[in-house]
Parts: C-alpha cells; structure tokens; sequence
C-alpha cells in the first residue's frame, strides 16, 4: 500500500533530509543557530500530542553550537551544527537524564556519556533526550517519570519500544537524526512502528555496552534517521575508537556515505514472512511484506523464500538477554532497584535465576548460530523477516496478548524476530515497507553478514528506490 497522505505544517527546514541540512551548513548558508530555532519550533508544534521529546536543551545546544568554529574543523564536519536527539538512557552532561525511572527523575550528570562526547566532537548539537520505558525495558515507551509516547500515524496507538521517542521524533520532523539502542528490537521495532529507520550496527560500531558492563556486546547503540542514506551519515558521525568503549571500532577506511553508493549489482535477498514459523504473524502485515519484496523483485534483485535452520534460537536468546539484566540492572544501587516497575524487576529476578547450564548452553548454542548464519549469507546479501508480526496497538496496551489469533505466551514472544541479529552480533536495520489498510506503517528487517554494514545499506538504499516510499515528516495525526 502506498504511504496514506498525511498533512506537514512544520518549519521547511525540518522536512529536508539531515544530509541536505548537514550540506546546508557546512556551505554557511545556513548557521547552527538556524537549524536549532526550527527544531526547537517543531518540538512546541508536535510534543503535546506526541511526547516524544521529554526534556529539552536548545540553550545548550546554542552554546555548543558558539563553539564549532573553535574546534577540530574534520571531526565537527560529520554533522557540522546539525540538531540531534539523544535517548534518555544516555548521559549528556548538564541535562536531566532519567533513564525513565523514579529514583532518577531528577538525575543531572556532569560528565556525558562517551558516545555523546564523541558525536558532539564531530558537530552534533544535542537538543533534547527522547521518551524509552525504564531502564528500555519494554516495547511501549511509557515510564512513570514522563508517561506514554504516542504514535504520530495515530495517537490513540503507540510508538513501540524502547527508542520510541526517537522514531516519533524524526517522524514528526523535530530533529533530522535521532539516536537509538537496542537489546530486544528497542530501535528496530520503533522505526517500524513510526515508519522511519533504524539501524542495529555490529558490536563496536557505535560505541561499546553499557556504562556497568563494558564488554556486553548485546544492548547496543545505533543511528536512527528518515532514510538509508541519512542513516549512513549518522553511522559514520558515530563510528571511531575510544578507549573509554573497549569494543569500540576504527572507523571504515571507505565511509559508510561512500559505500552506500557503490553497489555492483542488484542485491540477493533471502525472504521469510515468518522466519520458518519462529513467531506469529498477522495476514495483513504478510501482505503487505509479500508486495514489497515482489516489487523489490521486479526492480532487478534476486528475491526468493530461504531461511536457514535456527534450532533452538528461543531459549539462546532468552539467556544471552537474562546474563544482560543480571549483569548490568540488577547491579544498580538498591535505591534505584527498590523503584523498579514489574516488568524491569521480572527482567532482573529472569536473569538472576538462570542455571550455570542454561548460560553455558547459550555460549555455546550462539557460536553454532552465529556459525549457520555467517555461511547462509555468503549466498545471500541479507536475510529479510518481518520486525514484529502486528501492526502498532493501543498506547494503554502493554504488549499485544495474541497475534493472528495466537495467545502471546510472554511478553517476549511477540518480539521474536529480533532475537536473531541480537544473539548471532549481525547488523539489522528495520525500513519502511508499506503501511495497513488503517493507515499504519509495516516494515521490513534486513539481517546483513558479520561486520557488513555496507552491504546491508546498499541493499536498503535499492529497496527503498524501488518501493519509492516518502520519507518526509508528518504532522501527528489525532483520532479520537
């Protein structure tokens, strides 16, 4: 289905791609200043219906944006005075960061966190923290500091988690570039809820694990923008080394701006609407996955039905999640513990219980995953599967209780089709690929080899060409 028409009554400024606006001020023709007011203007437009941007700094990103000329003028080149939004389980020096949660409502760290530093060095100017459940814990961004985001193709339903007020926020046009991370699909579900895009990089690409478990490589961060080649932009302002990030990367020697151009050929695209049945689907969103990859088809790529067998990938996965709450939430201090919501405290006590069996079976049943899907995709360019099977549901809604007439056993299963790229470390990115009779967007993941974010954006680049979706902001969109 085509996208269904939507008003835009924001800023012009705000409706171009960030790497127009990134050229835009890199020539003078516009300044830092410029960029931060229309953003800011956006932000006062949308957020009383869309509470996607929950604490604001436009004064702070003024003042940083006074001191670009002074700096390295190739590190603040990447995004050169462009506005961007930070996900509020990140630290940014001087600006109220909650991680969503009670006993942090009213946290204001000194010191940013070292992805933030590194993207501010190279010209990005913060200018607000975006909405996530607590501690990301959830696929609804609602928390009890700030409450529900809500979704701009439909208020009444909801934007998905846990970067939720990331995608709602380069949906509706209130910064060009928005950052995300993701342990269970917390950016992939979320651009696909929105109908923006989101990336999942390799470990490394975008920084390290969590601040308590430097070494975790499963809850990572990544770029979120309004199409493929923003996403490249983005990939490449938040790729480098940094000591601080022991899994950090050097940045590629071709940029990821440069290799998304510089496909040799159609791409190969193995498809699954269900990965092989690994997790429910409804009728309508195959429909509309099947249209896509048959329209992707008929514009020159190779698209056939594959899937590789992933024999116990469920409980691998579960595990590998379960170490992470075990090792970095369940360690936090005991007066931000003693205001945990149900589901964060179900997530840490599921970690704390796990068997010394069931962590080493994790370990090694990921080896062999990881092993099946490395030699799949020496055939095929990217494995594409749907990233939820149901289209977004209703705010108030914690997580869907069926899916095609499925009862949803736990709050995991209906997120099932991210378990893959999380527990095998390949990079995955949710885009945009049609939308429901009811107006909201569907999306299609793209699980890409070791490492091989370049041939997973050239892939996508030639799907989003060939599907000729728009990408530009909407105005929120109010059903009663």
């Amino acid at each position: 289905m085509t996208r269904p028409h939507r008003l835009y009554t924001g800023p012009e400024l705000c409706a171009l791609p960030a790497r127009e606006v990134v050229s835009l001020l890199r020539r003078g023709e516009i300044a830092p200043a410029e960029a931060i007011a229309a953003a800011q203007d956006r932000t006062a437009q949308v957020e009383p219906d869309v509470n996607a941007i929950v604490t604001t700094c436009f004064d702070r990103a003024r003042d940083r944006a006074g001191n670009l000329a002074t700096e390295n003028a190739a590190l603040a080149g990447w995004l050169a005075g462009l506005p961007i939004g930070i996900k509020d389980l990140q630290a940014v020096a001087g600006v109220r960061s909650t991680w969503g949660n009670l006993a942090l409502a009213d946290f204001v760290p000194t010191e940013s966190d070292p992805l933030v530093e590194l993207l501010e060095s190279r010209g990005g100017l913060v200018v607000g923290k975006t909405n996530t459940p607590e501690f990301g814990a959830g696929g609804n961004s609602t928390n009890a500091v700030f409450g529900s985001t809500r979704n701009p193709w439909d208020t009444r339903m909801n934007a998905g988690g846990s970067s939720g007020g990331a995608a709602v926020s380069l949906a509706t046009g209130e910064v060009w570039l928005s950052h995300g991370s993701d342990l269970m699909g917390s950016l992939r579900t979320p651009a696909a809820h929105c109908g923006v895009l989101g990336l999942r990089p390799a470990p490394g690409r975008c920084g390290g694990g969590p601040g308590g478990a430097k070494f975790l490589p499963e809850g990572l961060n990544g770029p979120m923008a309004r199409d493929v080649r923003d996403i490249a932009l983005f990939l490449d302002a938040m790729t480098g080394w940094d000591p601080r990030m022991p899994l950090s990367l050097d940045a590629p020697e071709v940029p990821f701006q440069t290799a998304v151009e510089q496909a040799t050929r159609p791409p190969r695209i193995a498809f699954s609407e269900d990965q092989d049945g690994f997790a429910a689907v409804e009728t309508e969103i195959r429909e509309t996955l099947r249209a896509a990859m048959a329209q992707v088809a008929a514009a020159g790529a190779t698209v056939e039905e594959a899937c590789p067998d992933l024999a116990g990938l469920n409980e691998t996965y579960l595990a590998i999640r379960g170490m992470h709450y075990g090792t970095v939430i369940a360690r936090l201090p005991e007066e931000v513990r003693a205001t945990f919501g149900p589901r964060l405290a179900d997530n840490v006590a599921y970690g704390l219980n796990l068997t010394v069996e069931q962590i080493y079976a994790a370990t090694a049943r990921r080896s062999q995953l990881y092993d099946i899907m490395r030699q799949f995709l020496s055939t095929w360019d990217v494995l594409a599967i749907p990233v939820v099977g149901i289209a977004p549901a209703p705010v108030e809604q914690e997580y869907p209780r069926f899916v095609d007439g499925q009862e949803i056993g736990t709050y995991e299963d209906w997120l099932r089709f991210s378990f893959l790229a999380t527990t095998t470390l390949l990079p995955a990115l949710a885009m945009p690929a049609g939308f429901t009779k009811a107006g909201l967007p569907v999306s299609i993941q793209l699980i890409g080899p070791p490492r091989g974010e370049a041939k997973l954006l050239q892939t996508a680049l030639f799907i989003e060409q060939a599907l000729g979706l728009p990408s530009t902001p909407i105005d929120p969109f109010r059903r009663h």
